[in-house]
C-alpha cells in the first residue's frame, strides 16, 4: 500500500541571531582567515540607524576581535563608545560614508592576494565561475600619496572609487563597500578569491579567462539574488565556523 504522507519540504539553514557589534566582530575574524591579515592594519565601519558607526579599535588584530571590543564613533569620526582607540585612518571612511549613500559597511586592509595586484596596479582577469560572483566594477585608485588619514588622499580614494563599490589602492589596499555585512563579506570574499586564483593562473605562465560577456551577465545576475538576501548564507555559514571555533568572539 503506497503511503500518502509527503515528505518534508527542504527548509534554510536558520539565521544568526546576533547583534551588530557580534556581526562586525565575527566579519573581522571571517576576513583574517581569508586573508586580510596584515597585523593590526586594516578598519571596518558599520553604518547604524542612529547615524553611528560601530568600527573595530586600532591595537587589535582582527583575529582577536570580539563583541565588546568594538568601539562606535559619530559621523565626523570622533570615538564615542568602547574601551580601546580606533585608528585615525578611519578619516577614509568618514568621507567615503558621505559621499556614498550605499556604503552601509566599508572595509580596508591590506589582503595577501589583493594587494599584490593593488601593487602591480593591475586589475585581475576572471578565471573561474567563483570569481565571477562579482561583476562589478573595480576602480584603481592609481597614485599613493601617503596615508589616508589625512582628508585629501581619503578624497582622492573616493574620488577614484566613483560609483564602483570596490577599489585597488595602489601601493597599499584593498577597499569593499557594502549595503550590509553580508553583501560587503561577499564582495570581500569573491574579489580575495579572484586575485588569489589569478595569481596561480598566471604563474603557471599561460591561463584563458572567462568571456567578458558571460562574467557580466553571471555577474548581473548574483548581484540580484545578493540583494535579495539569497547569499546571505555565506556569511552565515563562515560566522558558525568562527564561533564553533571560539565562542567567546560574541562577548
Amino acid at each position: 500500500m503506497t503511503s500518502s504522507v509527503l515528505p518534508a519540504r527542504p527548509k534554510s539553514y536558520p539565521a544568526l541571531d546576533i547583534t551588530p557589534r557580534q556581526e562586525l566582530a565575527l566579519l573581522a575574524r571571517i576576513l583574517h582567515a581569508e586573508g586580510y591579515d596584515d597585523h593590526l592594519a586594516g578598519h571596518i565601519t558599520y553604518r547604524q540607524p542612529d547615524g553611528t558607526f560601530l568600527v573595530n579599535p586600532l591595537d587589535l588584530s582582527w583575529d582577536e576581535l570580539c563583541a565588546g571590543d568594538v568601539a562606535r564613533m559619530d559621523a565626523q569620526g570622533h570615538q564615542i563608545e568602547g574601551p580601546w582607540n580606533i585608528s585615525p585612518a578611519v578619516r577614509l571612511h568618514v568621507v567615503l560614508h558621505e559621499h556614498r549613500e550605499n556604503a552601509g559597511v566599508v572595509i580596508h586592509n591590506h589582503p595577501r592576494w589583493g594587494t599584490i595586484w593593488a601593487d602591480s596596479h593591475r586589475i585581475p582577469p576572471v578565471y573561474d565561475q567563483t570569481s565571477a560572483l562579482y561583476g562589478g566594477k573595480i576602480a584603481i585608485d592609481a597614485t599613493y600619496d601617503g596615508p589616508v588619514n589625512q582628508t585629501v588622499n581619503a578624497l582622492e580614494v573616493v574620488t577614484a572609487l566613483g560609483d564602483a563599490d570596490v577599489a585597488f589602492m595602489v601601493n597599499h589596499g584593498v577597499l569593499i563597500i557594502g549595503r550590509d555585512i553580508h553583501e560587503a563579506y561577499f564582495r570581500a570574499a569573491v574579489v580575495e578569491w579572484r586575485c588569489r586564483q589569478a595569481w596561480h593562473v598566471e604563474a603557471l605562465g599561460s591561463g584563458v579567462p572567462m568571456d567578458d560577456k558571460v562574467v557580466k551577465t553571471f555577474g548581473a545576475q548574483i548581484a540580484k539574488s545578493v540583494a535579495s538576501g539569497n547569499f546571505d548564507n555565506w556569511f552565515a555559514a563562515a560566522a558558525r565556523r568562527i564561533v564553533r571555533h571560539d565562542p567567546a568572539v560574541l562577548d
